[in-house]
């Protein structure tokens, strides 16, 4: 299982937000390149980047740090949200070497645009959804949709996406453990990977999500947990490693 760190971004630093609430963040690096590369020193094969005040804006507003992270470290997988809304924002990620690129806003307010471009970008698409109760939540997750999480995430492995990030969005940034039985839910209703997000306190939290590994959950974002140090990231990652 992979432990992938999170480098939120707001306005060029590396920021966490609690709940999805940019009034309300803490800001731990004026540096997001220097951010990566404690993680990637500590392990991180993997890194999950988010533009978030792309994903208000609904255009990407922190690219040039991305990209500035992609040179930086080339053999390190990036997966990439936040404001992602058409073609030509995808095709110049892509571009620019990332791997992955995360569809959240779009995927539910325009379904046919995940159909429309896992197939001009075939294994480079990961919708994400987000939700409360069950229900996916849209625009940085200030609205809260009709729509059932496992119902959205069985048409988006239809139209091939490569895999989920499921986000309890009330245990976001809140240190309250991962949300286990909805995320192993999920999981073991679709056959394409889930990428549990939001929650994770300490090693509990991994040892919980190795225990539903096998059900298809291929790893876990982390955020405020390692920058604040409730989770030593080396040695999480070891221990979801061995799942």
């Amino acid at each position: 299982m992979l432990l992938i760190p999170a480098i939120d971004l707001k306005e060029g630093k590396c920021v966490r937000l609690r709940q999805g609430r940019m009034e309300d963040d803490t800001v731990f690096s004026d540096d997001p390149v220097a951010v990566a590369q404690r993680w990637i020193n500590e392990g991180a094969t993997r890194l999950h980047l988010v533009d978030l005040d792309g994903a208000f804006a609904g255009v990407p507003r922190n690219g040039a740090v991305i990209h500035a992270i992609r040179e930086a470290f080339p053999d390190v997988e990036l997966q990439v949200g936040g404001g992602i809304r058409d073609e030509e924002t995808i095709q110049g990620y892509l571009n620019a070497g990332v791997d992955f690129i995360i569809i959240g806003t779009k995927a539910v307010s325009a379904p046919h645009f995940v159909r429309e471009v896992t197939a001009e970008f075939p294994n480079h698409i990961i919708v994400g959804l987000d939700a409360k109760n069950g229900k996916v939540a849209i625009d940085g997750w200030s609205k809260l949709s009709h729509h059932d999480v496992i119902d959205l995430a069985q048409k988006f492995e239809e139209d091939g996406v490569v895999a989920i990030i499921y986000t309890d969005i009330s245990r976001d940034g809140m240190l309250g453990g991962v949300n286990i039985e909805a995320t192993a839910q999920l999981a073991r209703s679709i056959k394409i990977p889930v990428i549990a997000s939001g929650g994770i306190h300490n090693l509990d939290d991994i040892r919980a999500l190795g225990a539903i590994a096998a059900d298809g959950v291929l790893g876990a974002i982390t955020g405020r947990a390692i920058y604040e140090g409730t989770l030593d990231f080396p040695e999480a990652r070891r221990l979801a490693a061995e799942f």
